[in-house]
């Protein structure tokens, strides 16, 4: 397994626009590498007669039934909102 470099971490963040220094890079360096290296130990074990699994606790998914019920009307549904315009929530703007 190839090491993780300094550089290598960089790209990374680069590409998720992430800011990073150098400094927090190099932190990063050792962490990424710990990561890569146990998940290498996982691919090395034989799960060949493992059963797959969904969840990790038995049994099913307790779902109430779908039932047709009465909802908030609108005027309740904003009874509480701190704005309100035109029968909606008021919130502050987020994009320019």
């Amino acid at each position: 397994m190839a090491k993780i470099t300094k550089d290598d971490v960089k790209r990374l963040a680069d590409v998720s626009q992430i800011a990073m220094t150098d400094d927090e890079a190099e932190d990063y360096v050792a962490e990424m590498q710990s990561i890569f290296e146990f998940a290498a130990m996982l691919q090395e074990l034989n799960t060949e007669d493992v059963e797959p699994t969904i969840h990790i606790l038995p049994g099913t998914t307790m779902l109430r039934s779908d039932e047709p019920k009465h909802s908030l009307t609108q005027e309740e549904a904003l009874k509480n909102a701190p704005e309100a315009k035109d029968g909606y929530f008021k919130v502050p703007s987020i994009l320019d």
